[in-house]
């Protein structure tokens, strides 16, 4: 019987360089999208997917994230006073229970393997979730809940993946197809970040995985890969030469890159267009952009 996936780690060591001056004082992931920081999305996307126990992977400089998910009595003792019903249940819905998070520190920025590695303790033998707070999914199911679903059926590794321009191969993990399947697929290799014309397929993984203990075992073995980093990429591939049980998942649904300036902008966008409250004036507001601009050509 296969386990069920309740762990999830979200590697959130970063510096957020991409962001400055705003990163110099405030966690990339707490940066809001519309009136909820990015780390939000990935909380409920986890949660709708049966999560239970939320490991962070922290750096010096974090404090403010971990502070976000904490209980604050002052503020909801004011909202329950002025009777802010609403904004009271939204605050709540943030909160944590003591024990459901824990924060695991990063000291060397070493890669993505590297992050899933210093949480390796707290998972034991179990497979569990990656989930990087980068990427942001919309969609009616969510992307990690869709995936629970599938893993259900195949046990093994699965990777969230996405079609790409060959153009842009070499900012991903890409896959090596051995059987299309559809929404699944059978993955033969993975190669991180290849040029164009050595990438294997127009498959890219993105900020989604669930994995087996024995990714960690292989994280163990690994040393540094492309970048001079640990690469997660690597401890999957690794697994598909012993065990032959790696999946690419194609998701449904919209992913914004929120680690790029153009991709937060866009979310921004289209989460505001998603909200009932907020649709009419940012529709009417952007049609008056689109006129002013083909008035100027």
């Amino acid at each position: 019987m296969k386990k069920k996936v309740t762990k999830a780690i979200f590697p959130v060591a970063g510096m957020g360089t991409r962001f400055l001056p705003a990163t110099k004082s405030v966690p990339k992931e707490i940066m809001t999208l519309v009136d909820r920081p990015l780390v939000q999305y990935a909380i409920d996307e986890a949660r709708e997917a049966g999560i239970k126990e939320f490991i962070f992977v922290t750096s010096r400089g974090k404090g403010a994230l971990e502070d976000y998910f904490d209980h604050a009595p002052q503020l909801e003792q004011e909202l329950r006073k002025k009777g802010k019903d609403e904004l009271l249940e939204t605050l709540q819905s943030t909160n944590m229970d003591s024990g459901a998070i824990a924060y695991i520190r990063q000291h060397k920025a070493l890669g993505l393997g590297h992050a899933v590695w210093c949480a390796r303790r707290l998972i034991a033998n179990e497979p569990f979730a990656v989930m990087l707070p980068d990427d942001v999914i919309a969609g009616e199911t969510s992307c990690l809940k869709q995936m629970v679903e599938a893993y259900a059926e195949t046990g093994g590794n699965m990777v969230a993946a996405m079609e790409v321009e060959p153009q842009h191969a070499s900012s991903y993990g890409m896959l090596d197809v051995a059987e299309d399947m559809g929404q699944l697929v059978k993955v033969r290799g993975m190669v991180e970040k290849p040029k164009t014309e050595d990438a294997p397929s127009n498959l890219a993984v993105i900020g989604r995985y669930i994995l087996e203990p024995s990714v960690l075992r292989n994280l163990n073995q690994i040393k540094s890969g492309a970048g001079g980093e640990v690469q997660l990429t690597d401890a999957i591939a690794r697994d598909i030469e012993q065990e032959n049980n790696v999946y690419g998942y194609r998701f449904r649904g919209q992913r914004f890159d929120c680690g790029s300036k153009s991709g937060f902008l866009q979310a921004t966008v289209a989460f505001g267009l998603a909200r009932d409250d907020l649709r009419d004036d940012l529709q009417a507001y952007l049609q008056s952009v689109m006129q002013v601009d083909k008035a100027a050509e």
